[in-house]
């Protein structure tokens, strides 16, 4: 046990919870005993194995041969020390688990563990009959959990209880020869990763076909509960609240897409909503592509002012940490100027409506989109609240050492800045200089992967040259480049701001908060510019030093919050790498000494 948790802490960065240090005490014991029982005693057994891009872990893998083939053999075990559940209301894939409330059920859970690391993982793509999934509840009796047998079984999802022992053992002779497993988990352990599927570029098909992402544990438990929420409005007339709180990349966009494309799919009236416009315009001109239909489906939430009250059946507010007090601005007629909060106008469009935020990505003054916040204008209404937390990280390859390490450097989360250890899952790298940070992310658009260069709003943002191209605003020292293009349209070979994260022509254009929030590329690069800077044991905002109008009219303290976030959002683009540079020399040093790497 020792060494399982000194590699806990040498791969997240973080001691292992107590919680965690106690289920492998108790289950992993179990186990082993076992796969003594059942001769095979030299399988290799992988623990808290890291599904490919994304931080969710499998509790074990066995990896061994197949008894009839020869071929390596892999089995999925997801061993749970539960003693009693049963079905959520209305559902055959979430479970309520006495005590602790929904989760997804663990044969769902295993089945769709084994389908990602099938999409992912390259030394399993010619051969899917390799893979197997178990979940083995060791401590429950077949009564103690008689609903969850409801749920079919699969060849990548089967259960098995305590009492079921001896069938668990035969079941694993299937599987697994009594011969050394050692070269099929090395073989899994440096297996190529396949490329990973980007919202954006599947976004058309998941909306207009069919499922494009495997949503696994409490992506799938949140979209469960909106299903369940709709079918509960209809069937007893009930009206309630939900929110699906988590970090960069946690899949609040892909639960959205996925709904959004579902609803549709059975007939129900649902829209996606948003706060950001280039969010919104590229999502109605990929989602949207060949299909104009879809295009309407795509909304901002200043758009239901004069709605029907439940006209919508459910309506998907994606980025709702962008959620302004009220939907009025300077274009607004005075007669339309009602007052009334936004999340009141939009809680009210729908029977379900459903709000996705991440509350650290609150980047300007007026931005109200909380949990708390949300919670207080359903009640308000009279309305019930129902929250889902997301956990997993699958942008920034999954490293949640990395997402603790950029919360702890901005000072989001207690600790102060660490030295970044390393994960093999994702690339930390500090340039020297602007000029390297350029070649070093062009290098990996030269071999097929995608990568932006963002910074701060430090610099004046110009009018695209009428006959030319754009000006060149961004200056550090000789290296001079322009920020995106300030046009909704393509300018001169630069694509209109809502596109420039997703058009290739994006990359030779400097990025800002309001074109990178809401996407993601494999590789971001980051320049931290004179609007926050490192004095000797803690960062200073400088306001005067940003070119930022709307965030600058706020107080001293929702400017260093904002702009705090808005960093956290930049560095949290990439899915497999960043690479990062402060203008300012003090802060620079810091960041030097905490990355080893160096451009």
């Amino acid at each position: 046990m020792p060494t399982l948790v000194e590699q806990y802490r040498h791969q997240l960065g973080r001691s292992a919870p107590p919680t965690d240090v106690r289920s492998w005490e108790r289950s992993l014991t179990v186990l082993a005993n076992d796969l003594v029982d059942a001769g095979l005693t030299e399988v290799e057994v992988l623990v808290e194995y890291q599904l490919p891009l994304t931080s969710k872990r499998a509790d074990v893998v066995l990896c061994g041969t197949h008894p009839q083939t020869g071929d390596s053999s892999y089995v999925v075990v997801e061993l749970k020390q539960w003693t009693r559940a049963h079905l959520a209301e209305d559902s055959v894939d979430v479970v309520e688990l006495d005590g602790a409330g929904e989760r997804l059920h663990p044969v769902e859970q295993v089945r769709r563990y084994c389908s990602h690391l099938g999409d992912f993982a390259a030394v399993l793509a010619n051969n899917p009959d390799q893979l197997a999934g178990v979940a083995y509840l060791h401590n429950a009796t077949d009564a103690d959990v008689a609903e969850l047998w409801e749920l079919p079984p699969t060849e990548h999802g089967q259960m098995f209880t305590g009492q079921r022992r001896g069938a668990f053992l035969d079941y694993l002779r299937t599987r697994l020869a009594t011969g050394p497993g050692a070269i099929a988990a090395d073989d899994l352990l440096t297996s190529a990763v396949r490329p990973s599927k980007q919202l954006m570029a599947l976004a058309a098909d998941e909306v207009q076909h069919r499922e494009q992402f495997v949503l696994l544990d409490e992506q799938q438990v949140a979209y469960s509960l909106v299903l369940r929420a709709v079918e509960r409005a209809y069937a007893r007339n009930a009206k309630e609240v939900l929110v699906i709180s988590g970090g960069p990349g946690s899949g609040k966009s892909v639960i959205a897409l996925s709904l959004l494309g579902e609803l549709s799919r059975r007939g129900l009236t649902a829209l996606h909503a948003t706060g950001s416009s280039a969010f919104t315009q590229t999502l109605r001109r990929v989602a949207g592509a060949r299909a104009p239909r879809e295009k309407g489906m795509f909304k901002y939430f200043n758009q239901f002012v004069s709605a029907q009250r439940n006209g919508i059946d459910v309506l998907i507010c994606d980025e709702a940490h962008r959620l302004r007090e009220t939907s009025a601005n300077r274009y607004t007629k005075a007669t339309e100027r009602t007052g009334k909060p936004q999340v009141d106008e939009l809680i009210d469009a729908a029977r379900v409506p459903v709000f996705l935020l991440d509350e650290h990505q609150v980047v300007r003054p007026g931005e109200i989109g909380t949990v708390a916040d949300i919670e207080a204008a359903a009640s308000r209404l009279g309305l019930d609240t129902r929250v889902v937390n997301l956990d997993a990280q699958f942008r920034c390859g999954g490293s949640r050492a990395y997402e603790h390490w950029v919360l702890r450097l901005l000072g989001l989360e207690e600790g102060g800045p660490a030295a970044w250890e390393g994960d093999e899952a994702f690339s930390v790298v500090v340039a020297q200089a602007p000029s390297p940070m350029e070649d070093h992310l062009r290098s990996f658009l030269e071999k097929g992967y995608g990568a932006r260069m963002a910074a701060g709003y430090c610099w004046r943002w110009s009018d695209p040259i009428k006959g030319g191209g754009l000006a060149a605003d961004v200056q550090i020292g000789p290296w001079h480049r322009p920020w995106n293009n300030k046009k909704q349209t393509s300018h001169n070979g630069a694509p209109g701001t809502p596109f420039w994260a997703t058009d290739p022509a994006g990359f030779e254009q400097v990025g800002c908060i309001y074109t990178a929030q809401g996407f993601e590329y494999d590789y971001a690069g980051v320049i931290i510019g004179p609007d926050l800077v490192w004095r000797t044991d803690r960062w200073v905002a400088q306001p005067d030093k940003s070119h930022d109008t709307a965030v600058k009219r706020g107080t001293y303290d929702e400017f260093d919050r904002a702009i705090r976030n808005a960093y956290k959002v930049l560095l949290t683009r990439g899915m497999r790498g960043a690479i990062v540079y402060s203008t300012d020399p003090e802060t620079q040093t810091l960041l030097e000494s905490l990355i080893p790497e160096h451009a």
